[in-house]
């Protein structure tokens, strides 16, 4: 026999888990807009005020916005972090100018602190010549004290040359270090732009019957972890994609499907692919240079590589397959 009291209590549970999801989600929304990183009045206003209006529809309860939002929340975080990512290449590029501006300054500097301080040198020579020659003894002491004057604020303006000097060049290692910083960030910037496990299954589902995929089993990540640490297997994989991305078609998505799997749709021959599959195996595979407290690791990444065609398997079937290939089963 069923209870109306217990069934409303179930409903009533079921009503306030609910509502604690929605306020979690709220929550997480006002806060990525909270700390948002402020780049550029340009960038980060407008991503915080899209963030607040997507809080404030989910928080008015209109029928459909919930399941919208999650599309308009992962579309505002792609727009930001390619606003931000195009923000910082541009920093990356003006701090690069900048540092060679700096460095021909220096040069110039370097190049005319050797013939002007020759020039007067040579100078001071013939003072001190005509002051010792017969005909300078009426002169002697005047021209013996302003030749040591000369000297003395020669030697003032050469050291002041050189500290501006170390000054630039330190201004040079500084923006270098800037400069790296920038371009690790951008590289690592490559794995927030793969597709996750989710957005690969449905790429795969929408993918024309043409294509082929590209499977990836990398051996190393963890490793690298291990032997040295998080950074470096960050900084590992950061590498491994770009080289990734630099061997496939523009066109081609790629996706993460673990920590050490993942996939690429190509919509080209299966001919092509596997020539794909053939170089990727054989030219990402072996050692990184990485960095580690400043000196260079070498960790080394083994690939397994597999190319499977849509033609012939329903999607499920696929997903299937890469399943069983990534994971091993």
């Amino acid at each position: 026999m069923i209870s109306i009291r217990n069934s409303v209590s179930e409903l009533e549970r079921c009503h306030q888990e609910r509502e604690a999801a929605v306020s979690c989600y709220l929550t997480a929304i006002r806060n990525i807009a909270h700390y948002t990183i402020k780049l550029d009045d340009q960038i980060s206003e407008p991503h915080r005020a899209h963030l607040g209006a997507l809080a404030d529809d989910v928080a008015a309860g209109k029928p459909g916005v919930l399941e919208e939002s999650n599309a308009t929340l992962r579309s505002l975080l792609r727009d930001y972090r390619d606003k931000a990512a195009q923000y910082l290449n541009t920093l990356r590029e003006e701090l690069a100018g900048t540092a060679r501006a700096l460095e021909e300054i220096l040069d110039s500097l370097s190049q005319s602190d050797g013939d002007h301080e020759t020039r007067l040198r040579t100078s001071l020579c013939v003072l001190r010549q005509i002051s010792a020659s017969p005909a300078g003894g009426a002169v002697r002491a005047a021209v013996e004290a302003a030749a040591d004057t000369i000297e003395q604020s020669v030697e003032q303006i050469r050291k002041q040359h050189q500290l501006t000097i170390s000054q630039f060049q330190i201004e040079i290692r500084m923006l270098h270090k800037r400069i790296d910083s920038l371009e690790a960030s951008a590289s690592l910037d490559l794995l927030t732009q793969l597709l996750n496990r989710r957005e690969i299954e449905e790429r795969i589902r929408s993918a024309p019957p043409d294509s082929c995929l590209l499977l990836l089993r990398v051996n190393g990540f963890r490793l690298a972890e291990v032997h040295f640490r998080a950074d470096v297997a960050a900084e590992l994989a950061a590498a491994f994609t770009k080289r990734l991305c630099n061997c496939v078609p523009p066109t081609a998505a790629i996706g993460r499907w673990s920590h050490e799997e993942f996939a690429v749709i190509l919509s080209v021959p299966r001919s092509e692919a596997n020539s794909t599959a053939k170089w990727v195996a054989e030219h990402l595979s072996g050692s990184y240079a990485c960095l580690l407290a400043g000196k260079t690791v070498r960790p080394t990444l083994q690939i397994n590589v597999a190319v499977v065609e849509s033609k012939g398997n329903t999607p499920d079937r696929l997903i299937e397959r890469v399943k069983a290939f990534l994971t091993g089963n």
